[in-house]
């Protein structure tokens, strides 16, 4: 696929329409606050991986309405000090997988926590261990309009709570640092690390790649490429309620939650990209609150973006955030 979305000098100053709703920080305060009524109840049982160098822990904790959600906590072996944390969350369809799958950075000599997806983990990957048990309306296959009609209800509300709970559950253990933790993820969980960073105010840095969820105006309007063409499929048989689905999908624009973040931030973007256009990913980009901010661009990849390239520059940049 060749370039499709604009060039990359205006792509720099590109802005979103998109507005956030008037209560959208009271929204989120009042749905965390629900959330931190039940008691996080962060477990960590250790599980045999037969991995020499790392140490891995099999992680309950309770996430929105208190449901349990599923993680794993992998540590160097020997490590005995509390170390600096990356929590890392899933793209769109995957789960937590095998222990084995998640050994970079540990490998780096950090704490890494990887959250479960609820109700993913059956499009690829190792799968995952954490039902959703919560469902609302007529949705369209995947998960981008399950509870559209209302923000209350809408899916992202209990991924985006647990994504918060889960920073919570990887400082809870002892031999993490709270005071040096990040939050990173690709596609889907660029998207949630985009709301968590605009959720905790205290993280030491985030690094979203090819982040989804970011512009829904413009996003669902310019790719026809799924997981955005879920709401577009879901409008053609619901008729006149565009305004109200893109109402909901305000509370969940990465573009706010950017807006509201203040940690350091490595992006990526790639030029080809039709899954997460770079015009939506620059446009939380230049909504990002905080001054410490750079952008990786690919120029020829689609959405595979840097892959590899972009976790080199993450290893690089990140020990001196952390």
């Amino acid at each position: 696929m060749a370039l499709f979305d604009l060039p990359l000098d205006e792509l720099r100053d590109y802005r979103s329409e998109s507005v956030a709703p008037e209560d959208f920080d009271a929204f989120w305060a009042r749905t965390l606050t629900e959330a931190r009524a039940h008691d996080l109840d962060a477990r960590f049982e250790p599980v045999e991986t037969h991995l020499r160098t790392v140490r891995v822990h099999d992680v309950t904790f309770a996430g929105y309405g208190g449901h349990p959600v599923k993680g794993w906590l992998t540590l160097p072996a020997g490590a005995e000090a509390p170390l600096p944390t990356v929590v890392e969350f899933i793209g769109y369809g995957g789960g937590r997988g095998l222990p084995h799958t998640h050994l970079l950075w540990a490998s780096a000599g950090y704490a890494h926590f990887v959250m479960d997806t609820r109700g993913q983990g059956s499009g690829w990957g190792g799968g995952g261990d954490t039902p959703d048990p919560v469902g609302f309306g007529p949705a369209f296959p995947g998960f981008m309009t399950r509870g559209i009609e209302d923000p209350e209800n809408y899916y992202y509300r209990r991924l985006f709570t647990d994504a918060v709970r889960a920073v919570e559950a990887a400082r809870a253990h002892p031999l993490t640092d709270p005071a040096r933790t990040a939050a990173v993820g690709i596609s889907q969980g660029g998207g949630v690390t985009l709301a968590v960073g605009g959720l905790v105010p205290d993280l030491a840095a985030v690094a979203p790649d090819v982040p989804f969820l970011c512009d829904f105006p413009r996003a669902t309007t310019l790719t026809d490429r799924d997981p955005y063409r879920e709401i577009g499929s879901y409008l053609k048989t619901r008729r006149g309620r565009t305004e109200q689905a893109l109402r909901t999908l305000s509370y969940f624009d990465g573009v706010h939650f950017a807006a509201r973040g203040t940690a350091p931030a490595l992006f990526s973007t790639a030029l080809e990209d039709q899954t997460c256009p770079p015009s939506t990913v620059f446009a939380a980009f230049n909504a990002w609150a905080g001054e410490d901010k750079s952008m990786e661009v690919y120029d020829f990849n689609d959405h595979e973006g840097g892959g590899p390239y972009q976790q080199a520059v993450q290893l690089a940049w990140l020990p001196a955030r952390l």
